[in-house]
């Protein structure tokens, strides 16, 4: 199983969004406190929408706290990591089939150096220009996320429109009438 972990964020629009994607994409949420907000702010729900009570999450208190209650491989993204996070490989097989950890950093400092100093073979870094320092949290997010699941041939997600409530059907485009 794949999982999102991020430590001590700060902005409630940000983990809404990310909230959103991890329901999509049946990846549990972990969240290290301390938050830079509450879970009951408005925010989060608007940003989230309707999906946050879908969305499995569990928050601890602290890293301490999280790494006691999980085990598995770890992947670190960081704007001081050496090899793209694409470079690395999601599969089981590559991961002993333990889950997969991909664990972000709060907006304005990310992860703190002492937890990365003896974990530099797992810092990954999102390729980009040097005219900025980092890509938002939750698209960074999103595009690790989906680099893992598409490694893993996108195991369990529909790959065309479900034809029930709520949903417009797989033929939608092809029998469109205006």
């Amino acid at each position: 199983m794949i999982h999102v972990v991020l430590f001590e964020p700060e902005i409630p629009g940000n983990t809404g969004n990310i909230m959103r994607t991890c329901v999509a994409t049946h990846t549990k949420l972990h969240l290290i406190e301390p938050l830079g907000f509450s879970m009951e702010e408005k925010y989060i729900k608007r940003s989230g929408v309707n999906y946050i009570d879908n969305c499995e999450y569990e928050i601890y208190k602290n890293w301490e706290d999280f790494l006691s209650k999980n085990k598995g491989s770890f992947y670190y993204y960081t704007r001081y990591g050496h090899v793209p996070h694409s470079d690395y490989k999601y599969d089981d097989e590559s991961n002993n089939n333990e889950d997969i950890y991909l664990v972000f950093g709060k907006e304005s400092t990310g992860i703190p150096a002492s937890l990365l100093k003896d974990k530099l073979d797992r810092c990954a870094r999102i390729p980009m220009t040097d005219k900025v320092r980092a890509l938002n949290l939750s698209n960074c997010v999103a595009l690790v996320l989906y680099e893992a699941l598409r490694q893993r041939d996108y195991e369990d997600l529909l790959r065309s429109e479900p034809d029930d409530e709520g949903h417009k059907g797989d033929r939608f485009i092809e029998d469109f009438e205006e």
